[in-house]
């Protein structure tokens, strides 16, 4: 992607993170059709800023796990649309990667999907002082994931979920 002059504000910002929501969200709309005309899934869309500046990384997945091949052609595809569409984004870097071991979780229906599985979650506002929980997916009550801590079952918003991801697995479901 060209880049361009305009600084970027802090992550903290809440306008900021509002655009980088928005653009998330665009990411997201634009790169479904194209993930499932390549016979892929699309697992999950990180914005963030990293040492190198903003990265952009789509996750993407097919049965039998995706070569390095499958995340080039979504790439130069992706970035096309993403250049003819999102011109108003700060300048990023595109990556475009399997899932590996610790698969985010980013859609509802996967903390359905992944029932049963140890995964890590953080959420933006505290519950009883936690930010961070680890423990078993329980499943879903209309939009609250649950998640069996220890001896507990721990309601989370999902709309309060910053980050999620499966630890150590290793198929398919």
């Amino acid at each position: 992607m060209k880049a361009k002059t305009r600084s970027v504000p802090r992550q903290s910002d809440p306008e900021t993170m509002k655009r980088q929501r928005a653009f998330v969200d665009s990411v997201i709309r634009l790169a479904d059709p194209l993930c499932i005309a390549e016979g892929m899934e699309r697992v999950h869309v990180e914005y963030q800023r990293e040492p190198g500046g903003l990265t952009l990384r789509l996750y993407v997945d097919k049965p039998g796990g995706v070569t390095l091949d499958d995340c080039v052609d979504i790439s130069r595809q992706l970035e096309d649309i993403l250049d003819v569409h999102t011109q108003e984004a700060p300048p990023y870097r595109l990556e475009v990667s399997s899932p590996g071991l610790d698969r985010p979780v980013g859609k509802l229906e996967d903390y359905i999907r992944f029932k049963g599985q140890r995964a890590k979650i953080r959420i933006a506002t505290a519950i009883n002082g936690r930010k961070h929980f680890t423990g078993v997916l329980a499943g879903v009550v209309g939009e609250m994931v649950q998640l069996q801590v220890d001896n507990e079952t721990v309601s989370l918003d999902f709309k309060a979920i910053t980050k999620a991801r499966l630890i150590n697995y290793n198929g398919e479901h």
